[in-house]
């Protein structure tokens, strides 16, 4: 398990959500990049030195501080869309080989390199940039039926890390709440909303979310 790249966003206009940026246009970068915790969601700020997010009410912070996404999978949607997928063109920041992303445990811990450790918080979900990045009508309905979001990750341990740093998982928890079942349960299959209250880990944004779409 390894990292095929570190992607870091280059800001550009965006016109699918009525903001003056997105950091969506993430391109592979040569050599170390810092990765330290932002602090809470509100500043744009990310875990990766040099890049950052324009949506500010919806992406960033701790619990947002770093997105990785499969290579596999990008292979798997690069034949779908007939179209080369490069690393970043899903907007993450991490592109990993034998990694598997979307099976990961909400808490699971991954060692990156020798100094960085992450620990997996939540599923990524489409918004309308993402749809229009790619150029493709019906998008969002076509990610969430795949169920193959990728995973936001913490930073539990800042240092550095680089393309080709192997990766570890130091730490499973013990419950079986994945990043594809968070996914699911939060878009297109409710009912399975309260076992994601297993995973300690989940961010209480997600928490609070499960209580009132359970309760209601």
């Amino acid at each position: 398990m390894k990292l095929l790249s570190v992607n870091i966003g280059k800001p550009r206009r965006n016109p699918w959500k009525g903001l003056s940026a997105t950091g969506i246009d993430k391109r592979p970068v040569d050599g170390p990049v810092a990765v330290s915790a932002p602090g809470p969601k509100g500043t744009g700020a990310v875990g990766l030195e040099g890049d950052r997010v324009y949506d500010v009410k919806h992406h960033g912070g701790s619990d947002q501080a770093v997105y990785a996404y499969a290579r596999e999978d990008l292979d798997g949607w690069q034949t779908e869309l007939d179209r080369p997928l490069a690393n970043g063109v899903f907007g993450e920041n991490l592109t990993t080989l034998g990694v598997d992303v979307n099976g990961a445990l909400i808490g699971e811990r991954w060692r990156i390199g020798s100094t960085v450790v992450l620990e997996v918080s939540c599923a990524r979900i489409p918004c309308a940039t993402f749809q229009g990045w790619l150029e493709r009508d019906g998008w969002i309905k076509r990610f969430t039926q795949a169920a193959l979001p990728g995973a936001y990750l913490r930073v539990i341990e800042p240092g550095t890390i680089r393309a080709g740093d192997p990766v570890e998982i130091v730490h499973r928890p013990g419950h079986d709440v994945t990043v594809a079942l968070v996914f699911r349960a939060m878009t297109l299959e409710p009912d399975l909303l309260t076992q994601l209250l297993a995973a300690d880990a989940l961010p209480q944004e997600d928490r609070e979310l499960v209580r009132r779409r359970t309760t209601a």
